[in-house]
């Protein structure tokens, strides 16, 4: 029951800094005042302030009181395979798409190597703009053979929905994948998608899924403002050495 009412003290506070009723940068008042006008017990308080500094939407100071942040940032672990809009939705955001465009086009050398294809091979490109609350925070690609998927199958795809789901419906579930991470900044096209300034720090994934059999069956590549998102790994100890 306890933990029932720190989620729906959470899911207020978030909401009232959501929507901007907390000002951006503003002090909540202490926890006293707070706990007394919500209702609950100051341990319930400090739950669901625990909460939302995790997520993002609050900062604490030992000493200085708690802040409510800029703007709330979109959690990922990297551990887990889910795509965007699973992020933005887990953030408590509504996720949503502002541009999209599918075509064909001919493998280019590296995503040739990447998807295991002859130099030339005709693949398809889905490009999306994806958006929390209305705001651009990814702009992704993601690449698959025509010989897997088709361009037609591809475009009747819901618009905020997942390749994933296209390629296991084809007989091609994705087991598993590979990432890598670099930092960027937008260039003069990205940051007209993006609707932001040129020079912006984003992070640059690339990413290549495959199936039961170990094959590569897609690629994408996407690129996250840097300010929106925080993404977390488990690394796992180094084991027992051999002897």
């Amino acid at each position: 029951m306890k933990k029932r009412l720190s989620f729906s003290v959470r899911d207020e506070l978030a909401a009232r800094i959501a929507s901007g009723r907390v000002a951006p940068g503003a002090k909540l008042p202490s926890e006293p005042e707070l706990a007394d006008e919500l209702g609950v017990s100051r341990p319930t308080l400090r739950e669901a302030l625990r909460s939302l500094e995790e997520d993002g939407f609050v900062t604490r100071t030992r000493g200085a009181g708690t802040y409510a942040t800029r703007r709330p940032r979109l959690r990922n672990n990297l551990d887990v395979n889910f795509g965007v809009t699973e992020a933005i939705r887990a953030a408590g955001m509504r996720p949503g798409t502002m541009q999209i465009a599918v075509h064909t086009e001919a493998a280019s050398a590296q995503v040739s190597l990447d998807l295991d294809l002859v130099l030339g091979d005709p693949v398809v490109i889905l490009e999306r703009v994806r958006t929390a609350d209305g705001r651009p925070v990814v702009f992704s690609r993601d690449i698959v053979s025509t010989s897997r998927v088709s361009a037609s199958e591809v475009a009747r795809m819901p618009v905020d929905g997942s390749l994933y789901d296209v390629l296991e419906h084809l007989g091609y579930a994705v087991a598993n994948g590979v990432v890598t991470i670099e930092p960027s900044l937008t260039d003069r096209a990205l940051a007209r998608l993006l609707k932001g300034k040129v020079g912006v720090p984003v992070l640059f994934l690339r990413q290549v899924d495959f199936d039961l059999n170990g094959d590569p069956v897609l690629l994408s590549e996407e690129h996250h403002l840097a300010e929106a998102f925080e993404f977390t790994v488990v690394r796992r100890g180094p084991g027992r050495r051999a002897p």
